[in-house]
């Protein structure tokens, strides 16, 4: 601990551990509480990180010895969060400050850069002198090693440097790299004391009666130069005031232009309004350039990277919203498609990537993600994704550029995806470090048999046979379009060998429903779950088998009440706060709600679409988790929280919008655009759909609900797009 931190007479925190803020902005993300302070050695792994390190461990703010109190908080449009603070009762020179008489505001903005503006406000009717301390620490961990990895050894933390209105936290890395944290201020601190990866800064503040002062710091990482600094020089500190204002101003224009490229859903219930505009924020501070592109990343804190699986549904949850999405993710992907056969990160020719990193531990090679592939089903989504967009935007010039992309990803499903000539996609998982499960259930205990045994490989899950069959349909109409008709006439008859099959050895007559996948002697694992919802939208399943699926996911056991459980509460297994064995997922049910629609059970849709937005009524922004946990829903209460879980996390943020696609039956084809049989949850008397971009054109559509019938109605056209209405 730094020498003069021993003085600080603090309380413990009453703000729970788990609640956390975040700002995020192309490779820089920042996790703090509530009230701002990131404090040291928190196990919450809150900080400030760039491309996978955290630069910011610690920042921790204290007047007078005393901490802030909380008055509020609340972040704008992802991007912006204005943090209200008051004094707790003070004693100086012998005289009484009461509490609440002191005002504090915390003002923060990301871009190129954290940057943090303080204002305090004096209702005193006499000058007071205050003494502000802000403990800054810097660990430099890999996000890995924060969240469990075990490291034998570990870089050097350097002697600070300090430039007289700022310092500089530095670590040398085993990957040879520096990594510095430059901490610069408008107004100097009276006395700096570092150490390294520590820095206890005072400043004096003189506050009149009723007059404002304001300080403004930056926080930036720096990596050592010629080692892809990605960042601008941090200005200096007479500078950083113009800085703040400037980033806020530019941050703001961007988020304008970013909704304004989306399409715009207003009904005349506020509440969801302001809970789809926070999802569509969500989604720009999750969008990140690289330099081979740009992709949502999948999570924060955790999954602020490229993951395949979690952008190519993401994208596809978005087409409605903004089909760039979906673009650019296939663009990312195909870039880093398997070339090449390596056993260590699981990869093969054609193969879509699974998750990549980019820090130390990264760089070392002592994580496998550099990057990883381990994943069954990020192929055949790949392929399915650019059947959507394709669908969606008729956009021929993607297609084939695209071209290659979709032959390699089919090849590596028959050649490499199919690991024993069955017809079937199954996984094996024993890559050392690598993912036991590759389905999207990717925990080590998600794959179980109903007494509670793990299932063996290889391993063909039920939903990814679903993809595959799908993936084979759209691969048909694509090299339909590409003028390769005989390829698109084998690709129909194998998707319909695997059709005829797939009800043989995955369907259980006895529980009328689906199971969870073949083992390794290809026997059925009998456990029921939620993959078998996943089904629906691939049309793989015959009406009448589709009804019986959808009949099992909405009795008791599988439905919460506040939605689809991804297990069954009968089962040995089931534990509503576990990660994959009972809880319940918004992108879960997303997909799911779109294969409702498919099969027309709009009742069933609309249901889960109410029950799902009663449930993000409980969460901060109304904002639905990555998930939460599969307590049955009483007649009073709330869901209940998962305590680890990734919030914002892009195929939740993505969940409202393939609701939306799915309630008002939105649908693309060479035809046009069509709407069949809309449906308007009660919650929902009306809906004004702006600027959805479809096919080369964009229209305006109202929806609107009389004498208990949804009417659609034709606002505005632009382009040459075709609009079908079906009431």
């Amino acid at each position: 601990m730094i020498a003069g931190m021993h003085d600080l007479q603090i309380a413990p925190r009453e703000i729970e551990e788990s609640s956390y803020e975040v700002l995020k902005e192309g490779d820089l993300f920042l996790t703090s509480r509530p009230d701002g302070d990131i404090p040291a050695e928190n196990m919450a792994g809150l900080g400030l990180y760039f491309r996978d390190t955290r630069y910011l461990s610690c920042l921790e703010h204290f007047i007078n010895n005393t901490r802030p109190v909380l008055l509020s908080s609340a972040t704008r449009g992802s991007h912006f969060s204005q943090i209200e603070l008051t004094n707790a009762e003070m004693h100086l020179d012998g005289r009484e400050i009461p509490p609440q008489s002191i005002h504090l505001r915390l003002l923060r903005v990301m871009r190129q850069g954290f940057y943090q503006r303080l204002r305090l406000v004096n209702y005193n009717l006499a000058h007071v002198m205050l003494t502000l301390k802000v403990l800054v620490g810097s660990d430099f961990r890999d996000i890995f090693e924060i969240r469990g990895a075990d490291r034998r050894r570990r870089g050097t933390l350097l002697e600070p440097v300090s430039f007289g209105d700022s310092f500089m936290l530095r670590y040398r890395g085993l990957d040879g790299i520096v990594r510095g944290c430059r901490a610069v201020f408008d107004l100097p601190p009276v006395r700096m004391r570092l150490e390294p990866g520590r820095a206890l800064c005072t400043f004096d503040i003189e506050l009149p009666p009723q007059q404002k002062v304001h300080l403004t710091w930056l926080f930036q990482p720096v990596l050592e130069e010629g080692q892809g600094d990605a960042l601008v020089p941090p200005p200096a500190g007479q500078e950083v005031k113009t800085a703040f204002v400037s980033a806020a101003v530019d941050q703001a224009n961007e988020y304008r232009k970013w909704k304004d490229s989306c399409t715009r859903f207003v009904s005349g219930n506020e509440v969801f309004n302001h809970s789809l505009e926070r999802s569509v924020t969500d989604l720009r501070a999750l969008y990140t350039t690289y330099p081979d592109g740009q992709i949502v990343e999948a999570g924060i804190p955790w999954y602020a990277a490229p993951f395949g699986r979690d952008a190519l549904i993401t994208g596809w949850q978005t087409l409605c919203l903004n089909p760039d999405i979906a673009r650019d993710t296939l663009r990312f992907l195909s870039r880093y498609q398997g070339r090449e056969v390596d056993a260590h990160r699981e990869v093969e020719p054609g193969k879509i990537l699974h998750e990549m990193r980019r820090g130390e531990m990264a760089n070392c090679r002592e994580i496998l993600h550099t990057p990883y592939y381990g994943s069954i089903d990020a192929t055949p989504l790949f392929v399915i994704l650019l059947g959507a967009y394709h669908q969606w935007t008729g956009d021929d010039a993607l297609l084939e550029e695209m071209r290659h992309s979709l032959i390699a990803a089919l090849s590596w499903c028959r050649e490499y995806g199919d690991r024993d000539g069955d017809g079937y996609l199954e996984y094996v998982g024993q890559a050392k470090g690598g993912l036991t499960n590759q389905g999207w259930k990717d925990s080590w205990d998600a794959l179980v048999h109903p007494d509670g045994s793990l299932a063996k490989p290889s391993i063909a899950l039920v939903e990814v046979q679903a993809y595959w069959y799908l993936a084979m349909e759209q691969g048909a109409r694509l090299f339909t379009a590409l003028g390769e008709v005989d390829e698109a006439r084998r690709l129909q008859t194998q998707a319909q060998d695997l059709r005829q099959r797939f009800m043989r050895d995955f369907w259980m007559a006895d529980k009328e429903c689906l199971g969870f996948a073949l083992d390794g002697q290809k026997q059925l694992v009998r456990t029921v779950v939620s993959n078998m919802g996943h089904c629906l939208f691939t049309g793989i399943l015959a009406p009448e088998t589709a009804g019986k699926v959808i009949r099992r996911l909405f009795q008791p056991d599988m439905y919460s009440g506040w939605g689809i459980r991804t297990l069954s509460k009968w089962e040995k297994p089931y534990n509503p706060m576990s990660y994959h064995n009972g809880s319940v997922w918004p992108h879960d049910n997303a997909v799911i709600a779109a294969g409702l629609r498919r099969y027309g059970h709009l009742d069933h849709l609309e249901q889960l679409f109410t029950r799902l937005f009663e449930a993000s009524l409980h969460f901060p922004y109304y904002r639905l988790p990555e998930l939460f946990c599969g307590f049955t829903r009483r007649p009073t209460g709330a869901p209940v929280r998962y305590p680890i879980a990734c919030d914002p996390q892009a195929w939740a943020v993505g969940t409202p919008f393939m609701f939306l696609q799915a309630m008002l039956g939105l649908s693309s084809s060479p035809d046009g655009l069509r709407i069949a049989q809309p449906r308007l949850p009660s919650w929902l008397g009306e809906l004004t759909v702006t600027n959805l971009r479809v096919r080369g054109g964009a229209v305006d559509l109202g929806f609107i609900r009389r004498r208990g019938r949804i009417h659609c109605y034709l606002l505005r056209k632009e382009g040459d797009v075709r609009v079908i209405i079906e009431v």
